[in-house]
């Protein structure tokens, strides 16, 4: 006999942690549905998002470097398998509910604007009088509303816990504003995994992009990081002389696997000081449990000014983002004046929510190379003025 729903959410019972969301006490859907049979709430959730055109455009959106200027950078779809790989690794260990929190990984990203953060702030300013845009924002609305997939409800109806965690995704990077029907107040642990995981594998591989597009050397790492320093004398204890490539690999393996470590242990301590024994306790906390220890905090903020200052803002990755900036500038004013052109589903939202959401919500879906490629037609055919030229995508690797 095949093991059901009811054995699977008895699974969870018995092996994980008392302040782990178990999926049999969901605070469940906006819409009733039948349970599944043979997966829990949280696994039908993660199939959801898997299956959803939302994710699947994630392979053609930013990450850092603007899509397809090399064949081994990360896009938006590559980091967020990493984040969802480190989360599930974070939870496990934690004895947390896995799925939940690989669930909130693989959606935190959904409404990603094209052209990385860049990009999300060309919408913010573009809707400033308009409730602004923030992508996890965007991404509860993708998941709540956008996707059309299912003839009983809009959106994919997630649980509540997912769409909590994605309201309530927190880094560096993100800061996105409350939401009415999402209490002030800790999300469960499951979300707070995610949120740290995020932080791992961004580190980890701006590190790698930034070296493999040759804009940071080993060298300038030694001198001013301390992370690279320690993770380099791990490696070479271990291991000895490598070749390049896979000393590098190594290198930046180490500092991932020593960020793991420091987030479970850390948090684990963090969960015994504080008595907590169940998911409502979690949630009264006035701060998150995920984190790092105090100094692997200071080595991680003086990486993140590192990348900063080297990468983030390095002018040959923002070139290409001004460029991509103004693109979705003319397409904005473009499609504000079109209606006809932004798709049927898109005219009918604006009916309930206005042109310029509307339009932001259609430029907000556009893949990277899709708003190229429009722009492109719309100045070939002398409905917009040319700003730069257009010149094909380059590429660090060729095969």
């Amino acid at each position: 006999m095949p093991r059901t729903r009811q054995e699977l959410e008895q699974l969870e019972r018995q092996t994980l942690a008392s302040y782990a969301q178990l999926s049999g006490e969901s605070r469940g859907r906006k819409y009733r549905e039948t349970p599944p049979e043979w997966r829990t709430q949280y696994q039908r959730d993660r199939d959801r998002v898997i299956h959803s055109r939302a994710f699947r455009r994630l392979e053609n959106k930013t990450q850092v470097f603007l899509n397809g200027t090399g064949d081994h950078l990360r896009t938006r779809l590559t980091h967020t398998m990493e984040v969802a790989g480190i989360s599930r690794n974070i939870a496990r260990a934690l004895k947390l509910n896995e799925d939940l929190t690989e669930t909130i990984a693989l959606a935190h990203d959904l409404g990603h604007s094209p052209f990385g953060h860049k990009g999300e702030a060309v919408l913010n300013r573009l809707m400033k009088d308009q409730g602004g845009f923030e992508h996890n924002r965007q991404s509860l609305r993708t998941v709540e509303e956008l996707e059309q997939n299912y003839p009983l409800f809009p959106g994919l109806n997630l649980t509540w816990e997912v769409r909590e965690g994605l309201i309530k995704h927190r880094t560096i990077h993100d800061h996105p504003a409350d939401r009415a029907g999402f209490e002030r107040i800790s999300p469960s642990l499951e979300a707070q995994v995610a949120n740290r995981a995020d932080e791992i594998a961004y580190y980890s591989h701006d590190l790698d992009d930034g070296l493999d597009s040759a804009l940071l050397s080993e060298k300038q790492l030694g001198a001013e990081v301390r992370l690279w320093r320690q993770a380099t004398k791990t490696v070479e204890s271990q291991y000895g002389k490598l070749p390049d490539e896979c000393r590098r690999y190594f290198i930046i393996r180490c500092i991932t696997d020593l960020q793991v470590k420091d987030v479970v242990m850390t948090t684990e301590k963090r969960i015994g000081a504080a008595g907590i024994q169940t998911v409502a306790e979690v949630r009264l906390q006035a701060k998150a449990l995920v984190q790092y220890s105090p100094a692997r905090g200071k080595l991680n903020a003086e990486l993140g000014r590192f990348l900063y200052q080297n990468l983030y803002d390095n002018p040959k990755v923002n070139e290409p983002h001004v460029r991509a900036r103004h693109v979705l500038e003319d397409l904005f004013r473009h499609y504000l004046k079109h209606h006809a052109e932004i798709g049927n589903m898109s005219r009918k939202r604006a009916r309930r929510d206005g042109w310029p959401r509307a339009v932001c919500d259609y430029l907000a879906g556009m893949t990277d190379r899709y708003a190229l490629r429009e722009h492109q037609r719309l100045v070939q055919a002398g409905r917009l003025t040319a700003r730069f030229s257009e010149p094909g995508p380059a590429s660090h690797h060729q095969p």
